[in-house]
């Protein structure tokens, strides 16, 4: 259990760990794919957790293209932040931790990134590592390393929070241990790791070390 040990920091995904930003993300995505003619179901089921450009490649776009195309969907997301709301219990949860033991890393664009913060709410860390910040995406450990790198931190002395396949395999390729978000999730996702819905039943205690300690509290009128 994650809970029996201590971490010198916790890094966060944003889309689906942080915030949920589902309704947004799929009405954008299914305007763009249906705009190429293609598969709208399987283009957002393809989005999750992966920079944008990585998702136009995958389908095929003209390299020449994909720039352009990236940057009219992050307008577009930024534009519509409609629905994006924090997780339950994210804002208390964040709020105990020491500012310099977490960060972000998320696939997306800085400004994106910022729209949907602040629309849900959420103030970031100083460490926001972001899809522009690195050469290669999740699921590359790159965003994790360079966070943990930021916070002074070991990679393998952290915890990873995360909600996508792309994601917890970047995070495993850091090194890290890994905590499952599964608020967003409409079926429970195959996974070697802790899953937890929300952040309504864990507090954090900064031990006299500075280490950051996970407990559970059962609530019973919690589901």
């Amino acid at each position: 259990m994650l809970t029996r040990r201590s971490y010198a920091a916790f890094l966060f995904d944003m889309d689906g760990t942080l915030l949920d930003s589902i309704a947004s993300a799929v009405r954008v995505w299914t305007r763009w794919a249906e705009k190429h003619g293609l598969d709208a179901d399987a283009v957002v089921e393809s989005m999750h957790g992966v920079r944008a450009v990585e998702t136009i490649r995958r389908w095929g776009l003209p390299e020449s293209e994909v720039a352009r195309e990236a940057a009219e969907l992050t307008r577009a997301e930024i534009d519509d932040v409609d629905g994006v709301v924090a997780i339950a219990g994210v804002q208390r949860f964040l709020q105990s931790l020491p500012i310099d033991r977490w960060a972000i890393v998320t696939s997306a664009p800085r400004a994106l990134a910022a729209r949907r913060l602040a629309a849900a709410g959420l103030v970031p860390p100083p460490v926001l590592i972001t899809g522009e910040d690195v050469a290669r995406g999740k699921p590359a450990p790159d965003g994790f390393l360079a966070a943990a790198k930021r916070l002074g931190v070991d990679p393998e002395d952290c915890l990873v929070w995360e909600d996508a396949p792309a994601g917890i395999a970047s995070a495993e390729a850091s090194g890290a241990a890994v905590m499952v978000v599964g608020a967003t999730h409409h079926r429970p996702m195959a996974t070697r790791h802790p899953v937890i819905a929300d952040y309504e039943d864990l507090t954090v205690t900064v031990t006299e070390a500075g280490r950051l300690l996970l407990r559970l509290q059962v609530n019973p009128s919690h589901p």
